[in-house]
């Protein structure tokens, strides 16, 4: 088992470990905005599974029916955990209105206040742990879950200063107001990640600085060659995938220009981390007279 399946192992019990904590707070109270951050820690420990199984797929090696490997199962991953997230804000909003209709008082705040920060503080840490590691790795499953473990660390802030607001004032409302903020919170949350998810699965380019740092590696380790054309790009999970068409003098041997391909490769590799790299070598007839110079 390598270090990212152990972080998305660890993920499953630190979610645990969160969900019963804030259910105790949310028992010992009955406060429908603690009930909110107990049923997000629910779709913590899902999704801390889904990614746990869909990081163990990514990991697997290419096969017969996957040669390009299994990088993209991490995106399922990240799109299934924002449908989650969005199912549970859709529940809080209809608890939140039932409790609106009909606010109850709450008991033991302060024991459930004290339970729900323990568990907040635990959740901060992790979910620091998984961006910081998840970038690290470039993982989409363990940064989305660090995401969606710090927003549940946001909200759960945000609900420990409005019940405390609702005990100083009285106004037992704010408890079903507070949870209906917290669901749309979590809305939004949960869209950013499968929108983010989405671009994954749709082959979307590397950022355009990456794509300039490409670019300036082909043009100075390209020496041999005419011109690099036709530049394409792609991320799936940790993999970057890089091809062009690489034109060389007509006359030039295949061993030389294999030469000049290696080099490009190595250059490649070391501006971007997990890259894999296709080169169409071709003829000085189809030179387009555009695209990278070779300096």
């Amino acid at each position: 088992m390598d270090k990212l399946q152990k972080l998305a192992l660890g993920s499953i019990v630190v979610g645990a470990l969160v969900l019963a904590l804030k259910y105790a707070a949310f028992h010992v109270t009955g406060s429908i905005a603690l009930y909110s951050d107990a049923l997000e820690s629910i779709i913590n420990v899902v999704t801390a599974v889904v990614a746990f199984f869909a990081i163990r797929v990514s990991a697997a090696p290419p096969d017969a029916n996957h040669p390009y490997g299994h990088h993209k199962a991490e995106y399922f991953s990240a799109v299934l955990e924002g449908v989650l997230i969005i199912l549970a804000a859709l529940s809080i909003l209809r608890e939140a209105y039932f409790g609106f209709l009909a606010p109850k008082p709450l008991e033991a705040p302060g024991l459930g206040l004290a339970i729900n920060g323990a568990a907040s503080l635990i959740n901060a840490a992790w979910s620091w742990t998984l961006i910081r590691q998840g970038r690290a790795f470039r993982s989409p499953a363990l940064i989305a879950d660090g995401r969606h473990l710090l927003a549940d660390v946001v909200t759960s802030i945000g609900v420990i200063i409005g019940i405390g607001l609702a005990l100083a004032t009285g106004l037992t409302i704010l408890d079903p107001i507070l949870a209906a903020l917290v669901a749309v919170n979590i809305l939004w949350s949960g869209w950013g990640l499968v929108k983010e998810s989405l671009s994954g699965l749709m082959d979307e380019a590397v950022p355009e600085s990456v794509l300039v740092r490409v670019r300036e590696a082909i043009s100075a380790n390209a020496e041999g060659a005419i011109e690099a054309h036709d530049l394409r790009t792609r991320h799936a999970g940790r993999m970057t995938f890089i091809d062009f068409h690489l034109v060389v003098p007509g006359q030039m041997s295949v061993t030389d220009a294999h030469d000049i391909c290696d080099r490009l490769e190595r250059a490649l590799k070391a501006e971007v981390e997990d890259a894999l790299i296709t080169i169409h070598v071709e003829p000085d007839n189809k030179a387009k007279h555009a695209g990278i110079v070779v300096l």
